[in-house]
């Protein structure tokens, strides 16, 4: 299976144009949301945190009918107390040491 998107883009007049790509980004209220394949089939969607940012954002997917779903984009407020129990906890997508 490849990781290659295939895309469509459409103008407001209907024009399509079709390319590909490994990964690409929408801004969308100020935030990076990046969709990348995982190489097993699966779509990744996920937000750029930025080193200082004081808030995490959070995607949230409804259903809205058979075949639409809504994508909501939340900002929560980042725990800046450190790493205690309710804080931050490293995984291994963690960029901290």
């Amino acid at each position: 299976m490849t990781d290659a998107l295939r895309l469509i883009l459409e103008d407001t007049d209907g024009t399509q144009l079709e390319t590909s790509c490994t990964r690409l980004a929408v801004i969308w209220q100020g935030k990076e949301v990046w969709i990348q394949q995982d190489g097993r089939g699966q779509l990744l969607i996920g937000v750029d945190v930025e080193e200082g940012d004081a808030e995490y954002a959070n995607l949230l997917l409804r259903p809205l009918a058979t075949n639409l779903v809504s994508l909501q984009l939340e900002m929560e407020p980042a725990d800046m107390s450190g790493d205690d129990e309710e804080g931050h906890v490293h995984g291994p997508d963690c960029t901290h040491d």
